[in-house]
């Protein structure tokens, strides 16, 4: 196999994946393949799987990845309380004397969800049945409609609590003490998913931002593409406007406060605040009279199957990154990303291509669990700061659930709008919030204070 096995292996997993095999059993099966080989032609040390019950044993004390099937647990209860859908009638009203006022709604929604769920299936599944309908018969471009609805449904990936930074986070705190410990730090500072939570707010909402500048343009020079309400419709609501405003804000505010609020103030850590989250769920549900017995039947098997597929691609993930180091490849990405031109700046460069890339044909927790643990380390050993970093990938991994032709969010939007709408209008649409996006990172990358900032301030680092 020679001193290419480790590249061999992970051209093998995108294969595997890429064919559509479980991504969880494609990944420990490709690596115990490749062990074997290695052992056969006696390039690879065995003692390396030695190690396999510790790790998976570390998965499994892990007490910030706790986190995950709650916030999980939360959003399911969430999309089920019909508490969006309130949301997405209101703001509706609220924005729909305005040209654009629709897509604006659409923005504040995916905003206000995001920071209550961090899911981005059940985001984009509920305006899609809820908005794509009311925008298309208001006269809304299709294009601009599907857009706005796949973009803003993708902010659950960026805007905390998100499951996504959970286990960024955790993955890049790793990365960052292994990557101060090959420096020769043997008291690594630490970077958790708090920080990162903290660090990824300015970012979540400058795209919020650049979304509603763009429907704003597009009200200003493209009238015809968003129409305001009917003032007849606008009418028959002015009376109870204010009283339904209030009743659709309180509900996803009072989880906003409770979740980020208490990490913010220091009170508790992200899985204490995940808890509270799930609690503040599940009354608020009650209160909605919205949590029967078989309701909560359907959410807890929800949870379970979700948080069963996020930690067996961990385990499988955590199989993978061992024996790709058994071959020595962290040496070689080592080499490689050192060896790129422009230092640091190429090498970020090169990793976030790479991420962007591999977005179009597997998941954002494949990218987490393989890639970036193996250029983690040498990109925070160049001097990057692991907050920017961190929240760079994020940003980055988001625009991978919008671009096509794989990406989940189109598949998610596709599969609940009405046949007449193309599946070439939801590509089309996207393409200027893929553009946003990019504009975004740029802005990120020339700005890291936008994401160190807050961090600083909260923490008083």
């Amino acid at each position: 196999m020679g001193e290419y096995a480790a590249l061999w292996m992970f051209l093998g997993i995108c294969a595997v994946l890429a064919a559509g095999y479980p991504v969880a059993f494609s990944l420990a099966g490709t690596a115990l393949m490749f062990a074997g080989l290695g052992v056969w032609t006696g390039d690879f040390d065995p003692a390396f799987l030695e190690a396999v019950p510790n790790r998976l044993y570390g998965v499994m004390n892990n007490d910030t990845l706790i986190a995950v099937p709650l916030f999980v647990f939360m959003g399911v209860v969430l999309e089920k309380s019909r508490i969006a859908e309130s949301l997405l009638e209101t703001m509706g009203l609220l924005f729909g004397p305005l040209r654009g006022g629709l897509g604006i709604s659409v923005c504040v929604v995916g905003m206000l969800m995001a920071a209550s769920t961090g899911i981005v299936g059940a985001t984009v599944v509920t305006m899609g049945l809820m908005s794509l309908p009311t925008m298309l018969r208001r006269g809304y471009d299709p294009k601009v409609a599907c857009g706005v609805i796949c973009a803003s449904g993708t902010l659950g990936q960026i805007i905390p609590p998100s499951v996504i930074l959970v286990l960024l986070g955790d993955v890049i705190s790793s990365a960052y003490q292994q990557a101060q410990l090959s420096l020769g730090s043997y008291s690594p500072r630490t970077v958790s998913v708090g920080d990162l939570f903290v660090g990824a707010l300015l970012p979540g909402l400058l795209l919020v931002l650049l979304y509603i500048a763009y429907m704003v343009g597009l009200a200003i020079f493209q009238p015809e593409k968003v129409p305001a309400l009917p003032l007849e419709e606008r009418l028959a609501y002015r009376g109870q406007l204010g009283r339904r405003v209030l009743r659709a804000l309180v509900p996803p505010m009072f989880l906003i406060l409770a979740v980020l609020g208490s990490i913010l103030a220091g009170v508790a850590t992200p899985t204490e605040a995940a808890g509270m989250g799930a609690a503040g769920a599940l009354l608020l549900a009650l209160l909605e009279g919205q949590l029967g017995l078989e309701r909560l039947r359907e959410v807890m098997r929800g949870t379970a199957q979700i948080s069963s597929m996020v930690f067996m691609i961990l385990l499988g993930a955590a199989i993978f990154s061992l024996v790709f180091r058994g071959f020595q490849g962290d040496e070689m990405v080592h080499k490689m990303l050192t060896g790129i031109p422009g230092g640091a700046v190429g090498a970020m460069l090169a990793v976030m291509l790479l991420m962007f890339i591999l977005g179009f044909f597997i998941d954002f927790i494949e990218i987490i669990f393989v890639v970036v643990p193996l250029v983690g380390p040498p990109l925070l050993m160049l001097g990057l700061d692991p907050l920017w970093l961190g929240v760079m990938m994020a940003v980055n991994l988001q625009t991978s659930f919008l671009t096509p032709p794989f990406g989940f969010t189109l598949f998610y939007l596709r599969g609940v709008a009405h046949d007449s709408v193309r599946t070439s209008d939801i590509y089309r649409g996207v393409m200027p919030f893929i553009a946003l996006q990019l504009l975004g990172l740029l802005i990120l990358s020339m700005w890291p204070a936008l994401v160190t900032w807050l961090p600083g301030v909260v923490y008083g680092q």
